[in-house]
């Protein structure tokens, strides 16, 4: 049971702005920002005790602590709202910081499936990663307008538009990285039928 607490900690991350708008309108900020405070304690204490690193995810674990201490103390939901946009802010940084290391990002995932990554697909993987940063920036502008728009809005971009969105930008990575593949194949098919 300890082990789903990580997993259901990450499932209410991505249903995070349903469970805003259908709670707000039931039950109000105050007991959302107890739920809020509730799992990510949970999600804590579980990967403590399962001896895994936080690592990252401390951040926002204390960022969603933050936000409903802000809640708790001021019983407006614009904290509850803001969360959003923090985790775009930390997706951000992370990603753009990677790109200042040896590996991007998605390189290191790249080298997940292919440890001897190519120079081709080191440079491929580092676009990629820029690409992404500008994704969480522009997302995380439309997340902070939001903020002023109603629950309605608030909720459709957040809990839907931002999702369909990044599943957009990754497909269409996938579709990209497999026609790039096929024509380095089909090349390199060239060069030896050539000889």
């Amino acid at each position: 049971m300890l082990r789903l607490i990580p997993l259901l900690a990450g499932l209410a991350l991505v249903l995070y702005p349903a469970a805003v708008y259908l709670g707000l309108s039931r039950w109000g900020a105050q007991p959302l920002a107890f739920i809020l405070m509730g799992v990510a304690i949970l999600r804590w204490l579980a990967s403590r005790r399962l001896g895994q690193p936080i690592g990252n995810g401390a951040w926002l674990v204390l960022a969603a602590v933050a936000i409903a201490a802000f809640t708790l103390g001021t019983g407006s939901a614009m904290g509850l709202k803001t969360y959003p946009i923090i985790v775009n802010a930390f997706m951000l940084i992370l990603f753009a910081h990677s790109l200042w290391q040896p590996q991007s990002m998605i390189e290191r995932f790249a080298r997940l499936r292919e440890p001897e990554l190519p120079p081709e697909g080191v440079a491929y993987t580092r676009k990629v990663t820029a690409v992404w940063c500008g994704f969480f920036a522009i997302n995380g502008a439309i997340a902070t307008a939001t903020l002023f728009a109603s629950d309605e809005v608030w909720a459709l971009h957040n809990g839907l538009i931002a999702y369909l969105l990044m599943g957009a930008l990754l497909g269409g990575e996938v579709l990209i990285r497999a026609r790039k593949r096929q024509g380095d194949s089909s090349s390199t098919a060239a060069l030896l039928t050539d000889d």
